[in-house]
Formats: C-alpha cells, structure tokens, sequence
C-alpha cells in the first residue's frame, strides 16, 4: 500500500509539472503518447486503491458528470470594472492624476495585455483549488469551480512554494482562434448557431453544464492580479512573477514601466504585435505596481483609481445603408438605427448600428443608400463614424429625423438642452410600456422567470397586461392562450412573480423606470425615504438632500410620482404584496454611531456575514474601515484562517482581536 501511495503522488506530481510545460509554458517535454502512458498508469493505480483517490487528481480534469446547474457565491473583493481610455494623450491624463494624488511619489506601472474573454475569480486554500467564481454583477457570480478543472491550463494544485495559505487570484478565460474555428465548424457541420466571437464562445463554454464539454473545446486562461493577505511581494509585478512559478499562465506582455515614454513605447509596440496572438485582445492595461500606493489610491464607485484600460484603435468597415429605422425605448427617445447590408467586423457580422440622435443624422450628412463607414467602439458596440460621399447616388436624399412617434404617432417632444427627441405619450404608447415591462421583470430588477422580451410583448400584444400592475393579475388560464405555452411555462410565470414579491424594496424602486433613477441611485433614494409612501411625498429639496441626488434626478422622481397613473400603478403593487418599504432591522443603525468612528481592520473569513456585509456593517453604525493594522487601529474583525502576519502584528500592538458574535453584540446585533 505505501508503494501504491508513493507511486500514485510522484505520478500526479509528474503529470502536474507536464500539463504545466505543455499548456502554459508551450515547452513540452515528453511525447503525448509517453503523457498517455503515465495518465493510464495513475488511472489503474486508483481504480485499483480507491481510497487513493482525489478530486484534484490530473485524471479528474475531463469530467463527464452533469450539473445541475450554478450556485452563485459572493466575492471577496468586489470584482470592478476598469476605466477606458483611448488614446495617448489620455494615459497621459491618467498618469498626470495618479501622480498628483500620490503627491509627487515616484512609481512604476505594469503594463499587461487585455485578454477578450471572460473573467473568473480562482481561490486557492494550501496550494489547492477550492472554488472558481465568474464575474457575475460584481459582488456575486457563478460557482463554475467543476469546468474550471477542465481547463488544462490552469493548476489544480500549486508547484513550487511560497503561496499564501489562502489567496485570490483573478484571470480571463479565453478561446484561441484556432479553437474557436475549429468549434464554429463543428457547430456548422451539425446546423447549430455559429459563435459570433471568441469572448462569446468562452462565457458560453464556461456556463455549459457539461464539464467534459468545457474540455474539448480547448478552453484557455491567463492571469493577471493577485489578492489576498500575506502576499509574496509589495508590488504588483513580483506577485505575478511569483504566480507564473507556482503554474498560473501569466502573458509574456507584462512589463515594468518606469517613464511616460515607456508606457507610450509599449502602446505602439502592441497595437501591432497583438495580430500575431493565438487569442482575441481589445487593448492593454496599466496598474500601479506597488500595492502600498494602490491602497493609497483606492476606488471610485465603480473602479480602481491605480489601473486603467487602453482600447486599441478600432476595426473599420464599409457597407451600405439599406434604411434608418426609428425606434422608442421605454423612456420614450427616438433612437434612430441604421439597418445594413451585412458586414464582418472584429470578428462578428454587423447588420445594425445606431445613429444615436438627430444631431448626428446631420453631422454625418447620411443620405438614403450611402456607403457608410462602421467601426467597433471597444471593438464592441458598432457604430457609423464617416460617410463615403464619392460613392453616393446623385439623386439620393437626405435622411431626415421624424417628426412624429413611429408607433403611436403623437409630435414629438425636443428635451430642454439634449439632442433627443420624445414621444410624450408616455401611458399609451405601446413601445413605452412595453419596455417598461421588459425592464421590469429583468433579472436586476425583479427577477420574473418566464417572461422575456418575446413574452412581455406577447402579453400586452393579447391585451392580458397594460401596465407593469397587471402582470399579478396573470393566472394559468390566460397564460395558456399565448402561443407555445404550455402548463410548464404558465408555472415559471406564475412561481416568478410569486418569488418577486420577496425582492427587497430598493430593486421595486430600480424597477419602476422612474427616469434618470438607475439602480445604484434607486438603492440611496430607498434607504433615505424607507418606504415607497414616504418617498412619493418627498419634496425636491428633500430629494436632493441625499448623497448623489441632483436636482435632474429629484426633479424627475417628484414628476413621476406626481402622476396619477404611477401612484395607481404603485398602489395595485403595493395591494399585490410586493416590498414597499426597508427592513425594520435595518432601520436602528442606518445612521448609527454606536461606533464612534472606530478604526477596525476585517480579516479572514465569516460565517453569519460576508466580509462585504461587515465592512458596510461598520459603516453603517459609524466605524470606519481600514486595510491594514496601525497604533491607530482600534479593533480586528477576525473571522477564520486569520493571517498569522496580522494576529501578530495586533498583539505586538495590543490592539483587542474580537470574533463576529462579539461584534454583533457590539452593535446590538
């Protein structure tokens, strides 16, 4: 038996270090059939020691069990977007700021390659993987850690040493090209839809619920930031060196750059070089080496201050114009698209881009059937930015932007200082209300399972809604008119809007299209008025009284409510049992100051919160949070698996070290 163990760790051991030289240094050094032999070997051995086995095993990588679906988890840290830029002259910018808020410090910046896949959180307990989490909204995603291990790439059990005993480490999924043509042939040959793009393929590779599926379309990953405490370095850059030696795939275009001139150096240099990658790109990245300055730095609500985005220079196209349509949103702007003759562009065919306005209908010059010149912006989004005017026809007329709403036919509207134009009919145009439905049931508002676009349209189409009150007036039997529904589908409907009256009451307030309220105001307006009859009250100086609320948004909040036809709709939402109003538990601390501006350090894990919760916990009650441990600390939050660093650096201090039930009592939780 001890010789079965023995030889059953030196083959994983072995199979690890050849997986690594082969998927991510590209340097293999043993043939595939001596690979296979070795792969057989450990087989044998663990069908015949059971016992022996491993879930992290190398022969575990290509699973054939199904999921039955995803558990969502919520990060650690908060997975942000980063700010774009696209030009020179705008790193430079950024630069400029960074320095100046660092008050002159010198600093270096780590320039990376930005990867055009999809994101993934791995964390790693003892050198073992233990959970994969998507991107998701950005405090929670996906659990996909069972695909994960199908990625060849990406070490299950880390080589070398020095890891943390616990750490983050955050990457982007990708499909190579040759993957991905190889996939979309397959997908042709057996008539299924094609991938419009590498990005696209590996977000729906990575939510298969086949991992065996993930394996053989040859999923690949690169890494790129590292979180955690007791990291091996104080900058960036090493941290990422060190990662690439324990096994994570990290791209060769990571460089340290000390000067302006560098930084504009290595832009031109990849905005060619990066056509010669075996992956999609759609620009680079440049971060702040040291970690201690990142800190300094912080966050703005939406993204880091010490990194930000460089978006190359997009692909153009040229194609012809076929119409302008004219189409009405929810809010009811007359948003005019251009219909094309289909064109390739960044790997996808584009047959639609908007126009935007009437403003840029007239600077473009857009004749009927002219030859148009379409770029990505972001290599994302399409959109019109030139005209081929030797191309045009000599008796083509302008486009001209309507006068009248193309759906109900009411004039149009101009807003005071904007360049759009509305449809005023806001409670009888059936697009408007259409689109609020729509925006209603969507899943960050609340979350309505079984009704989609086709459905919602479906639904006032047959004159079963005419507003978002009606949809709690459904039952079986109505549902059951619509075409293609079956008993199973009335259900999903019917259990939707059954779950929907649990949604918190600042996702009701995101969820009534109040124009201009978006869900991050929507979650500020809730939690100051507590309930929806204290918020329709609510003058516009009151309105404006809290945080992030101009007088556009009070404005148009005390417009909404003052409708008759919104307070009736309210009311029957109400009547229908959603949650008009915040937690009574969360009314005792919302302005609290039982903390008295505590300094307190959160570190671990939790059990009855996330570290997320406890941070806005603090907060919340008065205290304020900080990152690392000083004489000016006044407690730490201690959860499990507490850095040793940290705990010996408060004894050192004496700074007191309370668990979570102590900190609930705390603050009379």
């Amino acid at each position: 038996m001890s010789d079965a163990i023995q030889r059953v760790n030196e083959l994983r051991q072995a199979l690890n270090y050849h997986n690594y030289r082969y998927y991510v240094e590209n340097s293999p050094e043993i043939s595939d059939i001596e690979f296979d032999r070795l792969m057989r070997e450990l087989q044998e051995l663990e069908t015949a020691y059971p016992e022996l086995d491993d879930p992290l095993s190398p022969t575990h990588r290509v699973g054939s069990d199904l999921s039955k679906g995803f558990e969502q988890a919520r990060h650690i840290y908060p997975m942000l977007s980063l700010g774009n830029t696209y030009s020179i002259d705008e790193i430079d910018e950024w630069v400029n700021r960074t320095s100046n808020s660092l008050g002159g410090q010198q600093f270096s910046i780590v320039g990376e390659m930005k990867f055009d896949g999809t994101s993934i959180s791995l964390i790693y307990e003892h050198g073992r993987l233990v959970r994969a989490v998507t991107r998701g909204d950005g405090e929670k995603g996906d659990v996909v850690t069972n695909n994960i291990k199908a990625i060849r790439s990406i070490p299950l059990t880390l080589q070398g040493e020095g890891w943390p005993e616990k750490f983050e480490i955050r990457g982007e999924i990708v499909l190579p090209w040759k993957e991905f043509d190889e996939l979309n042939e397959r997908r042709a040959f057996n008539e299924e839809p094609l991938f419009a793009n590498p990005r696209n393929a590996a977000a729906g590779t990575l939510k298969t619920l086949d991992p065996s599926e993930v394996s053989r379309r040859g999923l690949d990953a690169y890494f790129y930031y590292m979180l955690g405490e007791d990291l091996p370095a104080s900058c960036h850059y090493d941290n990422m060196a060190e990662a690439r030696k324990w096994g994570f795939k990290v791209s060769d275009a990571m460089k340290r750059l000390n000067t302006v001139e560098e930084v504009e150096k290595y832009i031109k240099y990849w905005d060619k070089a990066r056509k010669d990658l075996p992956v999609a790109t759609d620009g680079l990245v440049f971060k702040v080496d040291s970690l201690r300055q990142q800190l300094n730095l912080g966050f703005t609500a939406k993204s880091p201050r010490w990194a930000v985005a460089y978006k190359f220079a997009a692909e153009r196209a040229l194609t012809r114009l076929q119409f302008v349509s004219f189409e009405v949103g929810r809010m009811g702007i007359i948003t005019p698209v251009a219909n094309l003759e289909p064109v390739k562009l960044s790997g996808t065919v584009v047959k639609r881009a908007s126009l935007h306005n009437e403003d840029i209908i007239r600077q473009l010059d857009i004749h009927d059937h002219d030859m148009l010149y379409v770029e990505k912006g972001g290599e994302i989004i399409p959109k019109i930015v030139d005209v081929d005017i030797s191309s045009r026809q000599t008796d083509a007329k302008k486009v001209k932007f309507v006068s009248h709403c193309p759906a109900c036919g009411s004039p149009l509207c101009r807003i005071e200082g904007e360049a759009a134009w509305v449809c005023p009919n806001r409670y009888a145009c059936p697009p408007q209300i259409v689109g609020r439905i729509e925006h209603f049931v969507g899943r960050r508002m609340m979350n309505i399972d079984g009704i989609g676009e086709e459905t919602a349209q479906a639904l006032y189409d047959n004159g079963l809604i005419k507003d978002i009150a009606d949809l709690y007036s459904l039952d079986a039997q109505s549902l059951l008119t619509l075409d293609g529904f079956g008993n199973r589908s009335a259900e999903r409907v019917l259990e939707g809007l059954e779950a929907s009256r649990q949604v918190p009451f600042e996702r009701v307030v995101f969820a009534l299209s109040i124009p201009f309220v978006g869900d991050t105001t929507a979650k500020k307006v809730a939690r100051a008025a507590r309930d929806i009859d204290t918020l329709m009250g609510m003058t516009i100086e009151q309105l404006c009284a809290i945080e992030d609320v101009g007088i556009k948004i009070a404005e148009s909040i005390t417009e909404y409510f003052s409708s008759p036809v919104n307070r009736e709709i309210v009311r029957r939402l109400k009547d229908a049992g959603l949650q008009m109003s915040m937690p009574e538990d969360t009314a005792a601390y919302e302005h609290s100051d039982v903390l008295g501006g505590k300094a307190i350090v959160i570190s671990g894990t939790f059990t009855h919160h996330s570290r997320d919760e406890y941070k806005s916990m603090i907060e919340q009650y008065g205290g304020r949070n900080v990152s690392s441990i000083s004489k000016k600390t006044d407690y730490v939050l201690a959860g499990e698996n507490m850095g040793p660093a940290k705990l010996e650096k408060a004894a050192n201090l004496n700074i007191p070290i309370i668990d979570e039930d102590t900190f609930l009592k705390m603050i009379g939780k």
